[in-house]
């Protein structure tokens, strides 16, 4: 089957920030002077305005306090839940390091469990096997913008605090809810190449109660409480005020970025299939679980010699992809102490050898998803 694209394009960068920010500038380069006039770069009405619009865009009532990263994220809710030495925190392997890494910064030991190999995302099913009375949390991660199946980790974590790794996930939904409200508390990332992303690191946790909400506003800040009083011992956590105006300035376009990737992850799959490479034995395309709102931070396949095909699409096209994730959490070196070993995820490692991310970012065209999908076709001996 011949499939037609347009070669001149010459190649496709897995992100293009620079094509979004003819659209934000303005809007940015008066926020950032707000702050410069004010001289308030630490804490101050900027951080406080972007806590509440992102509250409010999450469709809540509680708490959102800004913090310096996702990273930052995810340990000030352990911290805040007093998730310490001798707990374990169920979390899935399939995930960016910080998941797992902010689960042993605490002392914790992280308990994987496999995923779903349809969505990426923490299977439920295996979740109450992992649980001990040593459990203190389950965190599971809304993987490439689709939230995790919230109903049945409920069920299967009999009342255990649920922490929503919601960093690539700021938006998406599931059954009408928005990632982050659903546990105990979200964490979200605004790490530039994130659907919402600002000028450097920068992050969010928020929480439905208000008093946890409270005690991580204290731990973002040395857990201090008046000034110079530190009612515990807590970290440096806190968002600069540039960040939070950043935040505050782009998150009106977000909904129409978030489209945008809804509309380039229709075309894929509609050229996918026009190209005929659409099944096992070439790829599979991205799983759309029933009820959700995926917001597509990631378009990733799964595909038939993905070491090779990566390699001819960054040395013959110029087509930027990446692969998350190519070594799970539970074979990282730095958790080998924790006594897993090949084989003992299947799904996630199998996973892990198959996906390969594809541009996605909102302004991408049609002629450079055409030029993508085409070079996939070649490689593949369809086009």
């Amino acid at each position: 089957m011949s499939f037609d694209f347009d070669e001149s394009i010459g190649g496709v960068p897995l992100l293009d920030l620079a094509a979004q920010w003819g659209q934000v500038e303005a809007d940015v380069r008066e926020a950032i002077e707000r702050v410069l006039s004010t001289q308030r770069y630490i804490g101050g009405p900027e951080v406080e305005g972007a806590e509440a619009d992102v509250l409010e865009y999450c469709r809540m009532d509680g708490a959102a306090i800004g913090v310096a990263s996702g990273t930052d994220a995810l340990l000030v809710a352990m911290m805040a839940l007093d998730i310490g030495p001798g707990d374990e925190v169920v979390t899935t392997p399939f995930t960016f390091f910080a998941t797992a890494g902010t689960i042993h910064r605490t002392g914790a030991k992280p308990v994987f469990v496999d995923i779903d190999p349809a969505t990426f995302n923490i299977d439920p099913a295996k979740i109450a096997d992992a649980i001990t009375d040593k459990t203190k949390a389950v965190v599971p991660v809304h993987l490439f913008g689709q939230c995790a199946e919230m109903d049945a980790i409920k069920d299967a974590v009999g009342g255990l605090p649920i922490i929503e790794d919601a960093a690539q996930a700021i938006g998406a939904e599931y059954k009408g809810a928005r990632a982050g409200a659903m546990g105990a508390a979200g964490c979200f990332s605004f790490f530039p190449s994130k659907n919402l992303g600002v000028l450097g690191d920068g992050g969010m946790v928020v929480s439905t109660d208000k008093a946890l909400g409270e005690r991580m506003r204290r731990l973002r800040n040395h857990g201090q409480g008046a000034q110079y009083h530190h009612e515990e011992v807590g970290g440096n956590f806190r968002l600069d005020a540039i960040h939070g105006a950043a935040v505050r300035a782009k998150l009106p376009y977000l909904d129409g970025w978030t489209e945008g990737r809804q509309r380039n992850a229709d075309r894929y799959d509609a050229m996918f299939a026009e190209a005929g490479l659409v099944g096992e034995h070439i790829l599979a395309l991205p799983a759309r679980a029933p009820e959700r709102r995926h917001i597509f931070n990631q378009y990733t396949l799964r595909v038939r010699d993905r070491d090779a095909l990566q390699a001819f699409l960054r040395d013959e096209a110029k087509i930027g992809t990446s692969v998350y994730y190519p070594v799970p959490m539970h074979l990282q070196r730095c958790f080998a102490d924790l006594g897993y070993k090949a084989g003992d995820m299947p799904e996630a490692e199998k996973a892990a050898r198959e996906v390969l991310s594809l541009p996605i970012f909102p302004e991408l065209t049609e002629a450079q998803q055409r030029y993508v999908v085409g070079w996939i076709a070649r490689f593949y001996g369809e086009g």
